[in-house]
């Protein structure tokens, strides 16, 4: 039931956040062009997350499928808002973020260790979140996960 609850307020907010929120320009690519990429790259990577996943790109919110193949989060409720106390420990402030890891607390409070962990993961890894991930849809997976210590 909660997780109902929290794919619906998604589900609302998402629109309004990529339209008055999200400054960045849409990547101008599609899923089946990703699939193109070199087997190693991020780019092959995030067109087989969302096949996987049977996701579409989102426009102006394709680095948060990016966060998910770089970390290995899944994409039930609770990991993404472990993905969101990931980002928050990497250093990311956003009014949406505080919303997601706040709902956590309250819709989840026996998953605060879970929530604690995935921000010390967040923590340990050099600043990502920051990154225009549309730059380095060539370059292999393995080598931005060692760079970032991801």
């Amino acid at each position: 039931m909660k997780d109902t609850i929290i794919e619906k307020m998604y589900e609302l907010s998402r629109k309004p956040y990529q339209k008055y929120f999200k400054k960045n320009e849409p990547w101008q690519i599609d899923k089946t062009k990703l699939m193109d990429y070199p087997e190693d790259s991020l780019g092959f990577g995030l067109g087989n997350f969302l096949y996987k996943n049977h996701f579409d790109i989102q426009p102006k919110l394709e680095d948060h499928d990016v966060i998910h193949v770089l970390t290995n989060t899944g994409t039930s409720v609770l990991e993404e808002i472990g993905m969101q106390y990931y980002l928050l420990g990497n250093g990311k402030r956003s009014l949406y973020l505080f919303l997601v890891t706040l709902s956590g607390i309250l819709f989840y409070p026996t998953k605060i260790n879970y929530f604690f962990k995935e921000y010390k993961k967040g923590r340990q890894a050099l600043p990502f979140h920051y990154i225009d991930f549309s730059k380095m849809l060539f370059m292999p997976i393995h080598s931005i996960k060692e760079t970032f210590k991801i």
